[in-house]
């Protein structure tokens, strides 16, 4: 099986993995920063600080573990109050339940239908916005991209997002994103990994170093 198959049969474990291998790397980045990192403003979220992120990333996995789906969750108006319910606790306690959930809500998300796949490469590309906004190496690439690629090509092919045929610089194989039996002819996208999820997420871009042909940017925002 190629790369460019992998997001045809779900691996209920992949979610999982991906959260573990960002908690192991994240967790200790976090510990060692100051207060005045978290309260740092991020550009991948405007409005939002680290911990403002860190936050909502620690109250979704939270609600996964806890089975805790109410009506609107996941809701902009339900992120808000998620990070508002924690705005007086420390920032030790914000990480410490985010190790939680990085820790736990693998086994939860193996064991549903798939739906809650997309959170953990959420949370992932969020450890990204992070990682970006303290200057840290690794920001949306990194060792997680074996877990992270084939689950986001997975999501695009859920959401049933335009198809794109990526080569990519720094991964042997191409990875084919979106609903590939879709009628329209694939996009095509050349470069780095870490910049196509950034295309894909809607995150802040660079200037230049990558080539994209046949779609809008707008178009391959998974979140958009």
């Amino acid at each position: 099986m190629t790369s460019a198959d992998l997001h045809e049969v779900r691996d209920p474990h992949l979610p999982g993995r991906l959260l573990a291998m960002e908690r192991d790397a994240l967790i200790p980045l976090l510990r060692a920063r100051s207060a005045a990192d978290f309260a740092l403003p991020t550009a991948a979220c405007p409005g939002w600080t680290v911990r403002d992120v860190l936050a909502h990333c620690s109250a979704a996995l939270t609600r996964v573990v806890e089975n805790r789906f109410e009506e609107g969750v996941f809701s902009p108006e339900c992120n808000e109050r998620d990070i508002a319910e924690r705005a007086e606790w420390t920032d030790g306690r914000v990480v410490d339940e985010l190790e939680r959930g990085m820790t736990e809500a693998g086994a939860v998300i193996a064991r549903s239908d798939g739906a809650l796949d997309g959170l953990a490469l959420g949370e992932w590309v969020h450890a990204g916005d992070v990682r970006e906004t303290f200057g840290a190496p690794g920001a949306y690439a990194g060792a997680a991209l074996s877990c992270a690629l084939p689950l986001l090509a997975r999501v695009t092919r859920i959401k049933r997002r335009l198809p794109l045929h990526a080569d990519l610089d720094d991964v042997d194989e191409p990875l084919r994103l979106g609903d590939v039996r879709a009628a329209r002819p694939p996009a095509r996208y050349i470069g780095d990994a870490a910049t196509l999820v950034r295309l894909c997420t809607g995150r802040p871009l660079p200037a230049s170093g990558y080539e994209l042909a046949g779609a809008e940017q707008a178009e391959l925002n998974i979140f958009g």
